[in-house]
């Protein structure tokens, strides 16, 4: 059980860090080893998340399992192909951000299919803590902490403290999004034509374009601790489990390379012509700003209205229509303003306008238009 002054202490830890303005590395480093000395674990594997599909979009691995990257691929199959109680797309809408294997199961962690099939037989662990990145309604991310086949199993008091700190992960998570500004166009790499990558029936790459070849190379840029493409596996088995028809919605996510670029990764079962059962199709295209502003907006913690407030904003629409857009007073639209700036820590629509759409996309304009009407 995580004891009281030394929880208390690692909350606090962990708070501080969140509101610091760290990048995501230097966040998660600092939160994930403080979060040790409260629950003891062996390994830990942390995923952001895409709030609006709960899919993965980058992994970080520590402990143990820093330098084991060969099954990130398999495990991301596992994870998204298959669902269970404490599979991060549950723990993302559960009532508890937070789950223990040995206790949801009584204590046969067998019956869960990720511990029998993929983390016993391959790291020998025995028990699994889980917890979602959550504030409010969207979920940021999530944290996976293990023990050894001979160590205690994680106990009821401990998830809970897990569950405390759902929040203050969420808020250091998103604050982590925004800290990264896009580099200038010589960091930025040029991918002509259609980005298409065709997965087999044994979820291994079979073919891809030139141009999706050049998006993996964005992908796997900058520093990683763990598989850089670990998001196209996750998108490979949510599209097998959408195909199979067991719920879940289209395989979707935005994932931001190295070189601080918006992708928006899809992937869909492919119809059966031939011999060619089993194929998976993923797409890969730079993220037009409608899919960024809504993401970034989302990362300032605005409440529904503030949210609102801003999108048009965003689009140009001064106070007056605004008001009366949402059907509020003037004055109430200055204050939900106020606190927009607030929480974006920007002084002026100008500074807003520029936080959100030139830190990304500043360094493209002057490019030649595409047919789509974005930078080619």
């Amino acid at each position: 059980m995580a004891r009281g002054l030394t929880a208390e202490r690692v909350r606090q830890d962990v708070d501080v860090v969140a509101r610091a303005g760290l990048d995501l590395d230097e966040f998660l480093g600092e939160a994930v080893d403080s979060v040790r000395r409260a629950v003891p674990w062996v390994a830990a594997c942390v995923a952001t998340h895409d709030p609006a599909t709960h899919m993965m979009t980058s992994a970080r691995k520590y402990g143990s399992l820093r330098e084991c990257n060969s099954r990130d691929h398999e495990f991301g199959i596992v994870e998204y192909g298959t669902v269970e109680e404490t599979a991060f797309t549950e723990l993302a809408v559960a009532a508890v951000p937070a789950a223990g294997v040995h206790l949801v199961t009584d204590g046969e962690v067998e019956r869960s299919h990720r511990m029998a099939a993929f983390m016993k037989p391959h790291f020998g662990f025995g028990d699994e803590a889980r917890m979602a990145f959550r504030d409010g309604r969207e979920a940021w991310g999530a944290m996976a902490l293990f023990r050894g086949g001979d160590d205690r199993p994680f106990d009821a008091g401990e998830v809970a403290f897990l569950a405390s700190l759902a929040a203050p992960f969420a808020r250091g998570v998103r604050a982590g999004l925004l800290a990264r500004i896009a580099e200038g166009a010589a960091g930025a790499s040029s991918a002509a034509g259609p980005a298409v990558v065709i997965v087999g029936p044994d979820n291994q790459i079979t073919q891809m374009t030139p141009a999706a070849e050049q998006r993996l190379v964005d992908l796997v840029s900058g520093p990683h601790h763990g598989d850089p493409l670990a998001p196209i596996a996750a998108l490979i088995g949510a599209a097998r489990r959408f195909g199979r028809g067991e719920g879940g919605n289209p395989a979707r996510s935005r994932v931001r390379t190295g070189t601080g670029t918006w992708l928006v990764l899809q992937a869909g079962p492919l119809s059966t012509l031939g011999d060619r059962d089993g194929d998976v199709v993923v797409t890969i295209e730079e993220a037009r700003p409608p899919e960024i502003v809504a993401l970034v907006v989302a990362a300032f913690g605005l409440t529904p209205r503030e949210r609102d407030v801003a999108q048009l904003v965003l689009q140009g629409v001064d106070t007056k229509e605004i008001a009366q857009t949402l059907h509020l007073s003037a004055y109430t639209v200055q204050d939900h303003l106020k606190s927009v700036f607030e929480k974006a820590d920007v002084r002026s629509r100008r500074e807003l306008i520029s936080r959100v759409y030139f830190d990304q996309y500043v360094p493209r304009m002057g490019n030649e238009l595409s047919p789509s009407g974005w930078f080619a």
